[in-house]
């Protein structure tokens, strides 16, 4: 029996979630799991998306992103400035990948 297409691609995600972030605690795996799974992922492969989603996850919860641009720093300049607290959260969760300077 197969699962059908969204039962499909949430097993994906959530396998790709648990071997990109293996430390996450079960509500960060599900606010990442949340965000791949919006419309705009959807066309990813599923580890893409959950890389993707988790970056998004770090950024708008664990740093001070959102404050930055209602302070009236652009997008790049905001990411700059948060990039190694990303980063630090992706290493809490047992992620191996990081951030670098060009993204």
């Amino acid at each position: 029996m197969s699962l059908p297409g969204t039962a499909k691609r949430r097993k994906q995600l959530n396998e790709a979630i648990r071997t990109l972030l293996p430390r996450a605690s079960l509500e960060s795996h599900r606010q990442v799991l949340a965000v791949a799974e919006q419309g705009h992922l959807r066309h990813l492969p599923a580890a893409i998306a959950a890389w993707q989603a988790a970056t998004t996850v770090a950024r708008h919860e664990y740093t001070d992103y959102d404050r930055l641009l209602v302070e009236g720093y652009d997008r790049d300049s905001a990411r700059h400035f948060v990039r190694e607290e990303i980063n630090a959260q992706l290493a809490e969760w047992g992620c191996l990948r990081r951030i670098g300077e060009t993204e």
